[in-house]
């Protein structure tokens, strides 16, 4: 009589792999820039080059984009080099910038060989028509050099008897966007891709892009300084522009209207560029409707996120609302005839309906916007859909997520704050630690108070750095955010 086999941990076992060409596409900021002329670093992870970068009037200045690179004469003075990777950072309104080695270690476990990955970086700062076509042009080729080593490789043609590779973007936030424009520019790609993945990419853009141009301003003084100074730069720059709400997102009391250039113009940015971004998401929206082919759209919700703004003197403020429009297009109002709005939350920077693309079935994860690259249940759920058979459509949302809201300008070491975590009224099962983002030490563990609708500790971080603040509900996976502590010197 044969005996049952016995599962055995140690057996030998193939890895679960695609024999697909998996491209990775980061979102704005999310890749390293370089000097063309003399190869030195103008935006990376290092925090030597970042303090300087933001504690410096002229920090940013390389970056800003000039007449020249705007009417593509001469030869590219700013290079794309690599993705962020190894360490995260802490920027004002951008609530930091998290590395995309945790992604790219995780697709380089799910992919064959590392010949079938490609890498994008792109030069952010420039228009997503412009990195569209880059990025079709990139991934063809991928596509065409790995399907030859495919063909030539024997044991790779044995495992692509019912289809050769095809194309699996994952993209993070702007870099869906770059997706979408690259398969709509070389439709050609459209047959050749198996699937898009979508990390909280802002399809309807993020009302934070018009706080980013002007919003609420500081005193000048130490946080208030780096917002200054970012908010220099994103006013030349096509990709904030790109970013800018293509939905009714200015709150005027009996009236929700849309971000017209002339207003873009009004509150510091470009009338130009926001005209070339406008006309350029409508294109999108007519006639690029259904170019992501089988698009699994991942959206973060239970995150406080601006949906919405007030324009007062030319300043932007942010409102944690949206407002719905009817069948007809209509505004959905009260019974005073007053627009009602409704708070939609989000990943912290895109509100949850503008990260969907109409998609039927998104997958809501209550994850904050810079983590959804990095996140443990966002990594499971791409590897899935990498090496899956059938279609998944993914873990379903709960109540009660848990959200954070921490100062946007960031805190001063040795001055209290408060830590907002949303989601429940009780501090019931639900921990917070703070850790050192640079030597992964817990520095604190809050103890937090329930509120009517929410809970709350003040912290004090007493040294400056970049930290990372994590709440979770028993052994679920945190949601977190980084937060930058200054030296009291800086304010």
């Amino acid at each position: 009589m044969q005996q049952p086999q016995i599962w055995n941990p140690s057996a030998r076992k193939s890895r679960d792999t695609t024999v697909d060409a998996v491209v990775i596409v980061p979102g704005i900021m999310g890749s390293e820039l370089i000097d063309a002329k003399t190869s030195k670093v103008l935006w990376g992870l290092a925090p030597s080059l970042l303090r300087e970068a933001l504690g410096r009037d002229d920090g940013l200045r390389a970056l800003h984009v000039t007449e020249a690179e705007l009417e593509g004469a001469g030869p590219a003075r700013v290079q794309p080099s690599d993705l962020l990777r190894i360490r995260p950072q802490w920027l004002s309104l951008l609530e930091g910038i998290e590395p995309y080695h945790d992604l790219v270690q995780m697709v380089r476990s799910a992919v064959v060989d590392r010949a079938a990955m490609l890498e994008f970086a792109y030069d952010w700062r420039l228009s997503v028509d412009y990195n569209g076509r880059q990025l079709a042009e990139a991934a063809r080729q991928r596509l065409e050099k790995w399907k030859a080593v495919v063909a030539s490789t024997p044991a790779l043609r044995a495992r692509c008897q019912e289809r050769m590779p095809q194309l699996v973007f994952v993209a993070h936030s702007m870099g869906g966007l770059v997706t979408r424009a690259a398969l709509h520019h070389h439709k050609d790609l459209q047959p050749d891709t198996r699937t898009v993945i979508t990390l909280g990419t802002p399809f309807l853009g993020s009302a934070k892009a018009a706080v980013m141009l002007n919003g609420e301003r500081g005193e000048g003084r130490g946080p208030g300084r780096v917002r200054k100074r970012l908010q220099a730069l994103a006013a030349t720059l096509p990709s904030v522009h790109d970013l800018l709400p293509d939905y009714r997102c200015i709150d005027e009391g009996q009236e929700v209207s849309r971000l017209t250039p002339d207003v873009v113009e009004g509150i510091g940015g470009n009338s130009e560029l926001a005209r070339a971004a406008a006309g350029f998401q409508l294109k999108m929206r007519t006639e690029a409707a259904v170019v992501l082919p089988d698009h699994r759209a991942v959206a973060g919700v239970a995150q406080p996120t601006v949906q919405s703004v007030r324009i007062k003197n030319g300043i932007v403020y942010p409102e944690y609302r949206a407002f719905k429009v009817d069948a007809a297009g209509e505004l959905v109002r009260n019974c005073h005839g007053i627009p009602k709005g409704w708070d939609r939350w989000g990943d912290g920077t895109v509100y949850r309906d503008a990260a969907t693309n109409s998609v039927r079935q998104p997958v809501w994860m209550p994850v904050q916007h810079g983590a959804l690259a990095k996140h443990d249940s966002a990594l499971k759920y791409i590897h899935s859909v990498l090496t899956e058979y059938d279609g998944y459509a993914g873990p379903p949302m709960g109540p009660g997520e848990l959200g954070l809201d921490l100062p946007d300008e960031g805190a001063v070491a040795g001055e209290a704050w408060e830590l907002r975590v949303t989601g429940r009224d009780s501090p019931v099962s639900v921990t917070c630690e703070i850790v050192n983002a640079e030597t992964g030490i817990c520095v604190a563990r809050p103890r937090l108070s329930g509120r009517e609708d929410d809970m709350a500790a003040m912290v004090t971080l007493r040294e400056p750095g970049l930290y990372r603040v994590a709440a979770r509900v028993s052994e679920a996976a945190p949601v977190t955010q980084l937060v930058m502590a200054f030296r009291p010197d800086e304010v």
